[in-house]
């Protein structure tokens, strides 16, 4: 396992809000938030819209008007 540093006020401050964010550890809680942040990141670079949803969509705007 490897480890990263960070700055106490900021462990500090984790570590008095574990017991409302629902975490036992700071270590817990720091690996949540990444695997969140990372896992952000993936779903951004993922299709928003099914080909389906988006020919769908697209079918509506054009009935509204604003798609030729």
């Amino acid at each position: 396992m490897k480890q990263v540093n960070i700055p106490d006020e900021l462990y500090e401050a984790i570590e008095k809000k574990l017991e409302e964010y629902g975490f036992k550890t700071v270590d817990e809680y720091v690996t949540f938030v990444l695997r969140e942040v990372l896992g952000s990141e993936e779903e951004s670079e993922s299709e928003v819209f099914s080909e389906e949803e988006e020919e769908i969509i697209k079918k509506r705007l054009r009935d509204l008007g604003y798609l030729d």
